[in-house]
Formats: C-alpha cells, sequence, structure tokens
C-alpha cells in the first residue's frame, strides 16, 4: 500500500483591507473604518517579495465583505491610487504574478461579472460556506445568508474556477446542520466539479466579540466531522485543517488530506494569536504520512487547463519547481 500524502502550499497572507459590512458574532478580524485598514501598496510589495525570496506560491488575498458600504472607507482607499477595493485587487494580483506568485483571492460574496473579472489574475478563488444554518452569529451579516453564498459557489463553477470552501465548527450549528451543510457542497461539485478542497475550520473564540465565552469544538467532535465529510464527499475534494488553530496531528488519522497555506513571512491575521507552525514542522503533524507542497491550483486543474492563459507560464514554471524540489534563482 502506497503511503498517504498530506499537501500544503507555502503562502503569504495580504489582506487589503479589514473593513467589512459584516458583523458576525465571532470575528475580531473586522475593524471599524477610522483605525486606518488598508494595506498599502508598497507593503504588499514588500510582502510578496519578501515570500519570493522564502519560496512561496501562493498569494492569500483578503478582505472584508463589501467595504465600500461602510462609510468613510472610499476616502482611505484613495490612498492606494484606486477606486474600488476590486480594482486594487486586481491590481495587486498583477503584481504578484509579476513578482512569481500565484494569487488566490477570499474576498467574502462577489458577483458573476466580479469573480470572472478576477479569474483572470487568480489560479483559485474561494468562499467559506461556514454553514447552511441561520445562525444568531450571522444576524447582522446579510452576506453570510446560506442562499447568498451558495449562489456565489455555483457561480464560480459556471466560471471553471477552482475552488475552496469549508465549514466553521462551533458556531452554533447542530451536527445536521453539518452534514446539510457538507452535502449542498457535494451537490455544487457534482454539477460543476471545480471545488478542489473543503476547510474544516474550528471555532476559536475571540476575546471582546459577542462569542467570547462560546464553547468551543472537542476533538472528537471535529474528527467526526471530519469522517462525516469523508463519507459524503468525493474522493477528489481534499479535506483541509489548519495546524495553527488545533493540534493538526490528532486529526490525520480521521482523513485529513491537507494542511493549507502556512506562511514562513506573514501571520494569519485572522487569527493572529494562532502562530503558523514552521514549515520544518509540519513533517512532525504528518507522521508516516508522505508530506508534500502543493499550488494553491490542485493538479487536476491545471491539467484541465482551469486558469487564465495568461497564468499558464507561472503555473509551469512553479509546478515544475515543487516537483522537482528545485529552488529559482
Amino acid at each position: 500500500m502506497e503511503p498517504r500524502v498530506i499537501t500544503f502550499s507555502k503562502n503569504v497572507f495580504l489582506p487589503l483591507t479589514s473593513v467589512c459590512r459584516n458583523r458576525c458574532g465571532y470575528c475580531s478580524f473586522r475593524t471599524p473604518v477610522q483605525d486606518g485598514c488598508v494595506m498599502l501598496p508598497d507593503e504588499v510589495e514588500m510582502i510578496l517579495r519578501r515570500g519570493k525570496e522564502f519560496g512561496c506560491t501562493e498569494a492569500l488575498f483578503t478582505f472584508g465583505e463589501h467595504p465600500e458600504e461602510e462609510p468613510g472607507f472610499s476616502m482611505y482607499l484613495k490612498k492606494t491610487g484606486y477606486d474600488t477595493i476590486l480594482d486594487y485587487c486586481e491590481a495587486m494580483c498583477k503584481l504578484s504574478i509579476r513578482i512569481g506568485i500565484l494569487p488566490h483571492t477570499n474576498a467574502g460574496i462577489l458577483t458573476y461579472d466580479e469573480m470572472k473579472r478576477l479569474r483572470k489574475v487568480n489560479a483559485s478563488m474561494g468562499l467559506m460556506l461556514e454553514t447552511t444554518a441561520r445562525i444568531p452569529a450571522h444576524n447582522r451579516s446579510k452576506g453570510k445568508a446560506p442562499e447568498v453564498r451558495l449562489a456565489m459557489m455555483k457561480d464560480a463553477g459556471k466560471l471553471k474556477i477552482p475552488f475552496t470552501t469549508g465549514l466553521l465548527l462551533g458556531i452554533g450549528e447542530t451536527v445536521t446542520d453539518r452534514e446539510e451543510s457538507l452535502e449542498a457542497i457535494r451537490d455544487i461539485h457534482r454539477k460543476y466539479g471545480h471545488i478542489q478542497e473543503i476547510i474544516l475550520q474550528n471555532f476559536c473564540p475571540k476575546d471582546n466579540t459577542p462569542m467570547a465565552a462560546f464553547r468551543v469544538p472537542e476533538t472528537e467532535e471535529i474528527c467526526d466531522t471530519i469522517r462525516m465529510a469523508r463519507r459524503i464527499l468525493p474522493a477528489e475534494i481534499a479535506i483541509q485543517i489548519a495546524p495553527n488553530l488545533i493540534d493538526a496531528s490528532r486529526f490525520i488519522g480521521c482523513g485529513v488530506d491537507d494542511l493549507g497555506g502556512v506562511s514562513p513571512v506573514t501571520i494569519d491575521y485572522v487569527n493572529p494569536e494562532h502562530p503558523w507552525p514552521a514549515i520544518t514542522e509540519l513533517k512532525n503533524i504528518t507522521g508516516n504520512a508522505t508530506l508534500r507542497e502543493r499550488l494553491c491550483i490542485y493538479p487536476r486543474f491545471i491539467r484541465m487547463g482551469w486558469y487564465d492563459p495568461g497564468l499558464q507560464p507561472l503555473i509551469n514554471r512553479l509546478d515544475q519547481r515543487i516537483t522537482t524540489g528545485s529552488r529559482e534563482p
């Protein structure tokens, strides 16, 4: 029997803004407009170039959902030299490609046309489903309505965008809700075939949030959810768990395939209190399994050509580099 393979990508995390229209009960990433809130182009370029030096292949671009809906945000955005957050994101994705790192954007709810535009400069994209249940934590977050998120996932499938989604475990959903969420992901993938991985992310309480005292999911509960996901989802969809949020070594045997993006350069801005493990520590997490680096676009989507032709030279170069274990000059 061949040893199991556990994958990961080496990335840089670039939150272009933390301003967001949503008010999720568990979130500490969102900041008020007056707190600054925009990562300027010089800082983006510095991080990208440092990421290139460390061999990173993925630039994870995030920003709060529809930040322009927050009064006063446009004034801060002008400091970047761009009129809209989408213009800014597209420009920074192009910069990332020129430097030699593949962009992956996760920016909350986007329209079909917005995703079509960003597809040209992204090797993959993502949106956490979180849950199909209607829960109190999302009462003030119109972008978290399940039907809105499912509709975007379907649009991504129509556009043939290699896609990441997932569940946030412990935010008020039931075991039945988790099963229904996984079945919804399965059904969308059966129609469009574009989902490359799902993240099963454990809820981590944040100080000074309405859910600061919420119960966290226990190990066996998470393991049961991983097994459920493996039973419901097609085998080609990888199951990912974040190694900075939980002891991932305890879940490899439950069916985890992937450890997600791990950065040697940037912090996890959504969970800054949880540092990434060093790349060299990942082998200890995977135990007897084979640890393998991957790109943010999975191999089968590379083979199928599910990317804009303008990305092909960089995808080919980085794919060859991680396959051969070589270093670019």
